[in-house]
């Protein structure tokens, strides 16, 4: 039996991270579950948040997952701190669940100059102030200067982010954003899907400001994670295969992950 790294987003957009901790670790096995038929989650509350992430971990460790990342910004700020604190030590004591936002707050310093980091994001990411407090605890003289951009992730979504149309969308939030605070010089992409609109987003910011997107960093972070963490990392099996799972339709599911992977998925539908 695998025993895999399980990568979880409420959709599509955990498969760029999943790229790049893919391209970092291929020895491992990895299964990818996306929850599409509940998806999108960044408008729901911390309480269904909580309820739909927990349920997809525990099916993970059904399937023999020892570790769990929450490849998704809102899963990571509304459910994985209750997770890890109250539900893992009553359900799996022995394995690990772990998220996208601290690995990330852990280096946004090395980034910025002027101390001044935008963070582009979901309603319910950013509404959790996640990033403030976590910013806060590694660099307490970073300033954070937060903007949702609730239309983005349906954009992305639909096919539209290279459309003319999105345009309107990506300018006016970063016009909100930047309008208001002119000294930011690193802007975080704090939402898997984000990555896909990256061009666009480069073509309404002066040249000096740094687009941040979160794939390597948590990659890094993983691979250092499993070094620190033998009792986990042992645990692991290393066939370099990779299932994936959707909880909507699979055929879908595979023409839109294919988009966000940047190569062919053949997927399988769950039920949780």
């Amino acid at each position: 039996m695998t025993r895999p790294i399980g990568i979880f987003d409420s959709g599509y957009g955990g498969l760029t991270v999943f790229r790049s901790i893919a391209e970092q670790l291929p020895q491992y096995d990895y299964l990818y579950l996306g929850d599409n038929s509940r998806a999108p989650y960044g408008n729901r509350s911390f309480d269904t948040v909580h309820e739909y992430t927990l349920e997809c971990v525990e099916w993970f460790f059904r399937m023999g997952c020892p570790l769990v990342i929450l490849a998704c910004n809102t899963a990571s700020a509304k459910a994985l701190r209750t997770i890890q604190q109250k539900d893992l030590p009553q359900i799996a004591p022995k394995n690990r669940v772990l998220g996208v936002i601290r690995p990330t707050a852990e280096v946004i310093g090395n980034y910025t100059k002027t101390r001044h980091v935008g963070i582009l994001g979901t309603r319910g990411t950013i509404l959790s102030n996640s990033y403030c407090i976590e910013i806060g605890h590694f660099y307490p003289d970073i300033a954070v200067h937060q903007q949702m951009c609730p239309m983005w992730v349906p954009l992305v979504e639909n096919g539209e982010h290279t459309s003319d149309g999105a345009d309107y969308f990506v300018k006016k939030y970063l016009d909100e954003l930047m309008g208001g605070a002119p000294d930011i010089d690193t802007l975080l992409l704090a939402c898997t899907h984000y990555p896909l609109l990256t061009d666009k987003i480069r073509k309404y910011l002066p040249e000096h400001i740094q687009i941040v997107a979160q794939g390597d960093i948590v990659a890094n972070s993983l691979a250092e994670y499993l070094t620190r963490h033998p009792e986990i990392d042992g645990r692991l099996t290393r066939n370099g295969t990779t299932r994936y799972f959707t909880t909507d339709d699979a055929a879908e599911f595979d023409m839109y992950a294919t988009m966000f992977r940047g190569e062919a998925v053949r997927s399988e539908h769950t039920t949780l």
